[in-house]
């Protein structure tokens, strides 16, 4: 159920990608300007009424599909959460040991004395 589901919502979502690409560029948002020649099939107002209306319907049916893998997703996956697997899988294995602090005295530079560390000189 959930392979078919999924079909259809790639389906429907490759469909309102063309859709909205065939739109008619109306406010020229990103600076180019919009659709000017003629040459379609149908009028201009036509046309965007009617790929305007297909984009609502194949919108509501991509948000209709995706709540219907959500819910049937979710009825598969009742009796059981990541969460108690996590915690399955802590309990069946032995405790691993806490990792002995490292020996940083000697990462640290030699002690001169009570002289504060001058840095290098730039010659």
């Amino acid at each position: 159920m959930e392979n078919v589901l999924l079909v259809i919502l790639l389906i429907l979502a490759l469909a309102l990608i063309a859709v909205v690409l065939m739109q008619r560029s109306e406010g020229g948002g990103l600076g180019i300007g919009g659709g000017g020649g003629g040459g379609g099939v149908m009028s201009a107002r036509g046309a965007a009424t009617a790929l305007g209306k297909l984009t609502w319907v194949l919108g509501i049916g991509l948000l209709a599909i995706s709540l219907a893998m959500t819910i049937v997703s979710a009825q598969k996956s009742a009796d059981s959460s990541v969460i108690d697997r996590v915690g399955e899988e802590a309990t069946e294995t032995a405790p691993v040991p806490a990792p002995a602090a490292p020996d940083v005295t000697d990462m640290m530079p030699p002690a001169t004395g009570d002289a504060p560390v001058a840095p290098p000189r730039a010659d």
